[in-house]
């Protein structure tokens, strides 16, 4: 049998191919050693998310956590003597109520939740209690205000429905929509809370 030598390009001896062929070898271990490493790597570092995935739930967890007792602490802030508060307005409210759940009579389920809800003859005045109240909230709290207005009217209950959004810490834009809307503003004042009512602040009811 006749072995055909392959012709080399002009100038380029055997030797050189060879040594070429074993540098790309030599190349190709490099590259399968470097996807090796690179592999190994990328387990590690799918190791390190899944522990700070489960770091950043746990914080989370408890970062929510701390909020809800924020909550707790804002809402035994505001309510003592918040009555006293809307009295010098001249509502005369007798000492506030907790609130409680508005329960749905055909699923049981809760249909809204008052934080803190005063009562006098002619008005409910049903407070929802944020730490740091926000746009969304407004809204929330005018649904619940309407819900509150339907349930008491299936009682018998026609005294009107107002609202008021307290916080400890309001920002400009959220004090200015909640007032738009309707509803009272008040805000932590040193170890107590404040009503602020500007010029020509009209409470709206429902």
């Amino acid at each position: 049998m006749e072995t055909t030598i392959p012709d080399y390009p002009r100038g380029v001896t055997f030797e050189q191919v060879w040594a070429l062929l074993q540098e790309v070898g030599q190349k190709q271990k490099e590259t399968a050693e470097l996807l090796k490493e690179t592999a190994h790597n990328m387990k590690e570092t799918d190791e390190r998310l899944k522990k700070t995935e489960k770091l950043v739930k746990r914080n989370t967890r408890q970062m929510g956590d701390l909020h809800n007792r924020f909550g707790d602490l804002a809402e035994h802030l505001v309510a003592p003597k918040i009555h006293e508060r809307f009295n010098e307005l001249g509502y005369h409210f007798g000492a506030r109520s907790p609130g409680g759940h508005i329960i749905d009579g055909e699923n049981g389920k809760i249909k809204a939740e008052i934080d803190v809800l005063l009562e006098n003859g002619e008005t409910l005045m049903a407070v929802e209690v944020k730490v740091t109240p926000k746009i969304k909230h407004i809204e929330e709290h005018i649904k619940q205000l309407e819900i509150l207005r339907d349930y008491r009217q299936k009682l018998n209950d026609t005294r009107q429905v107002e609202g008021a959004i307290a916080g400890a810490i309001f920002d400009a834009d959220v004090k200015k929509a909640t007032i738009e809307a309707g509803l009272y503003v008040i805000e932590q004042s040193g170890d107590t809370m404040r009503i602020e009512v500007p010029d020509g602040f009209v409470p709206r009811k429902w």
